[in-house]
């Protein structure tokens, strides 16, 4: 009976992906189409096998990696299992998170995703969703607990890569800000001994300059 499910869960998936995801190339944000949100799309898991759920999850991932966030959603609401992780450990989640899937996020911790799970680079989805200034997703992650203040294999924090590998825009200043909030530590240090307001003098970064100097002056 399980495996029955998780056919047609396969069956039903493929059947409807290519049209829709193939158009959403075509919308505005980047070419990234507004995915329909958590509370849209999931629905309570059938029982499947635990290979089952191994099974989806990695096709799930796949789908990711092909822009189909559309497919990725229906296969967590079949089942799928968003913890495991591919060969170079890219899970669902951990991957929504990096790219920016701001819905696939938001599905994967309703189907319990593991909020202190870590990419190849030892990273929580945090770290790359700050260094790519993926505001919404920040939030998400943020008010879902991830570490704030993580130190992945390179040395940096979530508040480090977005000032020492991010850019200084608007969104890069948004991402600086809501990690201050939520308490990011800014006297951390990267793996040079460098601080993040170091980083951000020495990169021209002056509004996220006095965003982190002002946080200093609270502390």
């Amino acid at each position: 009976m399980r495996t029955a499910l998780a056919a047609v869960a396969l069956v039903l998936v493929a059947g409807c992906s290519t049209g829709e995801d193939a158009a959403a190339k075509n919308t505005p944000n980047g070419g990234r189409p507004p995915t329909p949100t958590a509370t849209q799309t999931a629905e309570p898991s059938p029982t499947v096998s635990a290979a089952s759920a191994r099974r989806l999850g990695l096709r799930a991932v796949a789908a990711l990696k092909r822009d189909q966030p559309r497919v990725a959603l229906r296969l967590i609401a079949a089942g799928a299992d968003v913890n495991v992780q591919d060969g170079i450990k890219d899970s669902v989640f951990l991957y929504a998170g990096a790219e920016g899937y701001a819905a696939v996020v938001e599905a994967a911790l309703a189907h319990g995703a593991d909020v202190r799970s870590t990419n190849r680079y030892g990273g929580t989805a945090l770290i790359p969703a700050s260094e790519h200034a993926h505001v919404e997703v920040i939030r998400i992650l943020i008010r879902a607990g991830v570490p704030i203040d993580h130190v992945n294999d390179l040395g940096w924090t979530a508040l480090g890569e977005a000032v020492g590998l991010g850019n200084g825009d608007a969104r890069h200043q948004e991402a600086v800000r809501l990690l201050l909030a939520a308490g990011a530590d800014p006297s951390v240090r990267d793996r040079f001994g460098r601080s993040v307001l170091e980083n951000a003098e020495r990169l021209g970064q002056t509004a996220v300059a006095r965003l982190v100097r002002a946080a200093l002056a609270r502390q």
